[in-house]
């Protein structure tokens, strides 16, 4: 039984963050709420993980930085605020929409649109076509048939 325990824990794939013990606030609902922001913010340097998963040195400045506003007395948009103010709406797992993005926002559903379209005109016509009878035999072809079949 213990055998099985142990196999157990060593293929249950764990999930590691790389927030250190030292980066951590002693307040646990501010450390909740930090832990909170760093998950949805992007690592600059890791580009698919977010601030809360990246051993990136650049992150763990990150989320000190993150920290250090809560302690200040920011809520968590203007810690948020804050840090796009610095790197960008890139670091935004979930970009706002505006005039600047609206193109990338607004062509996902126009393109799902556009060949939903096109592919109940397709269909309509082909339903509407008659069937046409597949072309006969040219006599050269029946010829080398029939010499094909006395063989």
């Amino acid at each position: 039984m213990r055998a099985l325990l142990l196999a157990l824990l060593l293929l249950a794939p764990l999930r590691a963050f790389a927030v250190q013990p030292d980066e951590m606030l002693p307040d646990p609902a501010q450390e909740a709420r930090a832990r909170a922001i760093t998950k949805e913010l992007r690592c600059v340097v890791c580009q698919s993980e977010s601030l809360d998963e990246s051993n990136a040195d650049i992150a763990r400045d990150l989320r000190l930085m993150v920290r250090e506003r809560i302690v200040a007395g920011d809520d968590d948009a203007q810690v948020v605020e804050y840090v796009v103010d610095r790197y960008g709406e890139y670091v935004l797992f979930r970009p706002r929409f505006s005039a600047f993005n609206a193109a990338l926002w607004l062509s996902g559903p126009a393109f799902l649109l556009i060949g939903g379209g096109l592919a109940l005109v397709f269909i309509r016509r082909r339903a509407k076509a008659p069937d046409a009878a597949p072309p006969g035999l040219t006599p050269e072809e029946e010829r080398r048939l029939a010499r094909l079949m006395e063989d």
